[in-house]
């Protein structure tokens, strides 16, 4: 499923985000990950024990928690901090699927595993920002090339072949992040997804309550025999 979410965030908080990246010292993002990730990433990122990435981190998981088409979406159980990246100067990252595994470290908790099931970006700038930046998703249907107003993001398969295309004016940022689904198949957490949002529609247009019910039941019943939690 690939899934476009609208305003994670407002123009405010877009703005002090902006400003602390602005400031921000940035490293070569080929040190966070592998030779063969390495091979093909050119790029920058905030360093991973950055104070900067913590505190934007956390502004960025308390907006996700405020948006309902992302919990319905994802259904998260589990969410690796927000990371921060930038992409200038012919910067890219080529053709690469995500990690399966991911280590997740939270404070005052132990070291724990987070299963990447979902990948998610969150534009940063406007599209007339910065040429060229635009996420590019293969999957059985093709390429997809996605490029979002600041604030967006866009959910996707993290067992999806994906890459940045080269960025050849401006600096496109962004915030990027995997999510651990309570549902780990793909397909269910579509028809999860169809099935909430048909059930809204119907309660906003008073549908006959008891057959509102019913599907809700429907609902809640595929989700306890699904989640892994």
């Amino acid at each position: 499923m690939l899934l476009h979410v609208p305003r994670i965030l407002d123009a405010d908080q877009l703005a002090q985000i902006r400003t602390a990246l602005d400031a921000a010292e940035w490293i070569d993002g080929r040190q966070t990950v592998g030779a063969q990730g390495a091979q093909v990433k050119r790029n920058q990122q905030l360093p991973d024990a950055s104070p900067l990435r913590e505190r934007l981190g956390q502004q960025v998981l308390a907006a996700l928690e405020r948006n309902p088409l992302y919990f319905a979406a994802a259904l998260p159980l589990r969410t690796l901090p927000p990371r921060f990246n930038r992409y200038a100067g012919g910067g890219e990252y080529g053709f690469h699927v995500d990690g399966s595994v991911m280590a997740l470290e939270r404070p005052g908790q132990a070291r724990g595993q987070l299963r990447s099931d979902l990948s998610c970006t969150l534009f940063l700038c406007e599209p007339e920002e910065y040429d060229g930046g635009e996420l590019v998703i293969s999957d059985t249907y093709g390429e997809h090339e996605v490029k979002l107003p600041a604030g967006d993001l866009i959910l996707y398969p993290s067992s999806s072949l994906h890459r940045v295309a080269p960025v050849t004016r401006g600096a496109r940022l962004a915030s990027f992040f995997w999510v651990q689904s309570m549902v780990r198949d793909d397909s269910r957490r579509r028809l999860l997804l169809e099935m909430d949002t048909a059930i809204q529609a119907l309660a906003r247009t008073g549908a006959d309550q008891p057959s509102v019910l019913q599907l809700t039941g429907v609902y809640h019943n595929l989700l306890r025999g699904w989640a892994e939690v």
